[in-house]
This record gives structure tokens, C-alpha cells and sequence, in this order.
């Protein structure tokens, strides 16, 4: 059982590691590409590589889990990127970094108020979201000028509500016994079936002749398979052996990877600022689920 909780440990790590770079590749491919399509594209290769890797039907589901299934889809493949690309045009990006790093606080509240068998919050998770949530202001904004935008703000609170929403769903299809690479593929599936109608509405072009380039291909790539196909299998899996608060909390290090990434790859400078929101971070981080770096330091011991 530990052996297997330091693995799910793990997969939130690498889950957080690649999602906390996918910003990169995102930018890159916006000079070519409408976010609606970089989003309906990833996750369609995410969708067919996850049938080449485990080429097997989800069989024997009730229609009660059918529906848990594409409301998992709804909220976490199409309502949250949908809500969080368009509260980008209308808002600062640092104030949707900000409001989305507040999911795994939402998180523990549904997980408290649905979910009996998730552990009820106690003064260390309170006090590490405080923490952790200075710590990416501190991050995000960096001394600029906060500027409030009510519409984009108000959907970069819905969408770290969907993916709150989106985790708990998560929960509930690990307790169906399932592989998880099918679970996984079949919310894949309903996220990009509602998504269909959105592409009339957002100026989609099916070009694929801009994929011919070897960066916008790489890009994509790399959002469709690791991004899409290996982090919602690794993320499920997390969420399936620790739970969803303990996993959400992980969550708080997007922040921190982006601008370590940034630092490393676009040769940004990072200032003190920034350092000083880093450690406040992985400070809240620590206090929030200090258990898991326990539990870590057991096994390899």
C-alpha cells in the first residue's frame, strides 16, 4: 500500500511537471492555430494514442456510469479549457493563473461536502492554501498592477470550479473498477463529442496542411501525448490512489514549474519576487499534505 501511494505521489509529480511546461508549447502553437483548435486536436491525438496503447472496450457500464463519465468529460476536457481560453481574453493571464491555483481549495470543499471517505480538512490545509495562494500571487503577478476584470475573472472562478467538479467525478469513476487508460479514453471521448458544437462558434479550420512544419507538429505532439494521453492517465491514476484533495494539491505548483520553465527555456529573467513566491508556494504545498512528503521519504528509505 505505501509502495503504491509514493506511485501515485509520482504521477501527480510528472502530471504537474508537463502541465506546468505545456505553456510553451500552447504560445508556439497560437501564432498558427485558434485555441479551440489546439484543444480539440490534442485531445483527439490523446484520444487515438490511448487506443494504440491499450487497444481494448470498456465494457459492462451501467447508464448511471455512462453519465458520470460525460459529465467528467464535459467538465474536465471541454467546460475548463473552454472557460479558462476565454477568460484569457478578457483578463490578464496572471489573474487566471492566480484563480485557477484556487481549484484544490474547491476541491476539498466538494470532496468534504460529497465524498465521505476523502479526510476532512484540517488547520494544515487551511493554513497551507493561504500560503500557497501568496505564494502564486507573489508568482504571478510580480509587482505588476493588479487589473480586475469582472467577466474574465468571474470565468477563471468557474473554471477552477469545473475542474474541482472534474476531480470529483474522477473519484467517483476509480470506485467503478475500471483500467484506467479506459475511463480515461471514454471521458476523452465525451469531452471532444461536446465540444463539436463549439467549433462552429469558434472560427475552427480544419488545415491540417499547418501540421506539415516540424515545430507546430512537435508542439502538438507533445500537448496530444504527453499533455492529453499520458497526464489525464497518470493524473486519474493519482486521483484514484490518493484521492482527490491530497492529489489536487499539487496543483500549486503550476506556477512554479512555469516559471522555472521559463527561466531554463525562454531565457526569462526571474526575479526576487518571483523566488520569494516560489518558496511560499512550496512552503503551502509542504503544509498543506505534509503526509506525502513523509510517506515519499519512508519509501525510498
Amino acid at each position: 500500500m505505501k509502495t503504491k501511494n509514493t506511485i501515485g505521489h509520482l504521477s501527480a509529480l510528472l502530471t504537474i511537471i508537463i502541465w506546468g511546461t505545456t505553456f510553451i508549447s500552447t504560445k508556439i502553437l497560437l501564432n498558427d492555430f485558434q485555441p479551440v483548435e489546439i484543444l480539440f486536436l490534442r485531445f483527439l491525438i490523446g484520444l487515438l494514442a490511448l487506443f494504440v496503447v491499450y487497444p481494448h472496450r470498456l465494457k459492462g457500464t451501467t447508464p448511471k456510469q455512462e453519465g458520470i463519465l460525460a459529465a467528467a468529460g464535459l467538465c474536465g476536457i471541454c467546460m475548463y479549457y473552454l472557460l479558462e481560453n476565454i477568460a484569457l481574453t478578457y483578463t490578464m493571464a496572471s489573474n487566471v493563473g492566480v484563480i485557477i491555483s484556487a481549484a484544490p481549495f474547491f476541491t476539498a470543499i466538494l470532496c468534504h461536502l460529497f465524498l465521505k471517505e476523502e479526510e476532512r480538512l484540517g488547520a494544515n490545509f487551511l493554513i497551507g492554501f493561504v500560503v500557497a495562494m501568496a505564494g502564486i500571487i507573489l508568482i504571478s503577478f510580480n509587482g505588476s498592477r493588479m487589473e480586475l476584470n469582472p467577466m474574465g475573472d468571474v470565468l477563471a472562478v468557474l473554471a477552477a470550479f469545473v475542474w474541482a467538479c472534474y476531480s470529483i467525478l474522477t473519484r467517483k469513476i476509480s470506485s467503478f473498477g475500471y483500467h484506467t487508460i479506459l475511463t480515461t479514453r471514454r471521458v476523452f471521448f465525451y469531452g471532444l463529442l461536446f465540444m463539436i458544437p463549439m467549433l462552429f462558434l469558434l472560427d475552427f479550420k480544419l488545415d491540417i496542411s499547418r501540421l506539415l512544419r516540424p515545430v507546430p507538429l512537435m508542439n502538438m505532439i507533445y500537448l496530444g501525448l504527453g499533455a492529453s494521453a499520458l497526464c489525464f492517465v497518470t493524473w486519474n491514476f493519482a486521483v484514484r490512489t490518493l484521492g482527490a484533495v491530497k492529489t489536487s494539491v499539487y496543483i500549486y505548483m503550476v506556477p512554479v514549474i512555469t516559471v522555472v520553465t521559463s527561466v531554463l527555456v525562454l531565457r526569462e529573467t526571474i526575479t526576487f519576487m518571483a523566488v520569494v513566491g516560489i518558496v511560499f508556494t512550496l512552503a503551502g504545498l509542504f503544509l498543506s499534505e505534509r503526509k506525502l512528503f513523509v510517506t515519499v521519504q519512508n519509501s525510498i528509505s
